[in-house]
């Protein structure tokens, strides 16, 4: 697929809205990992942005804080990457691919087309996360799993099934009137409406 100004113009956008959700940050004394608004970008760059370009800006933000820009609340480099949070962080685009191919696939109108959107969302945009996140955690701070999970899945359960609400709400009403096919200009005619 090629890349367009306008898609590449909205993914650099989205990128920078990922880095200021950074910035929103709530440490936990008990685990390494702080309570962001990050994967609440994650969830809207594959939601409005289809999976091209939300795995394209989410990536971007990867790739330069590997290269050294402090993009990762005011933090950069590779040491950064490999980090605590390093897990959770490797799994944010394709997080946003896979939320992009799936929602491309439905027509948000409705209550049943919220439900489906908001478990899309949240199986993707954070449970997925934790797949490599929590595993990594354990790695880099030998500690088991099940410590793992205490302090790098647990309590961010609520907040994730909150931030996967918010997005379900953002991007049904944005993608009715600028659908993600037009950053590409082309549309789409395999959406399953759900109402």
């Amino acid at each position: 697929m090629k890349l367009t100004l306008r898609g590449i113009v909205f993914s650099a956008l989205m990128a920078a809205i990922l880095v200021l959700f950074g910035y929103i940050s709530i440490p936990l004394g008990f685990s390494p990992v702080p309570i962001t608004l990050q994967t609440l970008a994650v969830m809207l760059a594959g939601g409005l942005l289809g999976p091209l370009y939300g795995f394209l800006s989410i990536f971007l933000v990867v790739l330069l804080t590997a290269l050294g820009f402090p993009l990762l609340q005011g933090t950069g480099g590779l040491g950064h990457l490999l980090g605590p949070t390093g897990g959770y962080v490797m799994m944010w685009p394709f997080a946003a691919l896979l939320i992009g191919l799936l929602l491309s696939k439905v027509q948000i109108r409705g209550f049943k087309g919220y439900i489906l959107a908001f478990i899309v969302l949240e199986v993707f945009g954070s449970l997925l996360i934790y797949v490599s996140g929590v595993p990594w955690l354990a790695y880099r701070y030998s500690m088991s799993l099940t410590n793992a999970m205490i302090q790098g899945f647990y309590p961010y359960i609520i907040g994730d099934l909150i931030k996967a609400v918010f997005a379900a709400i953002i991007i049904a009403p944005v993608r009715m009137v600028y659908p993600p096919s037009r950053l590409t200009g082309l549309v789409h005619s395999n959406v399953v409406k759900v109402s």
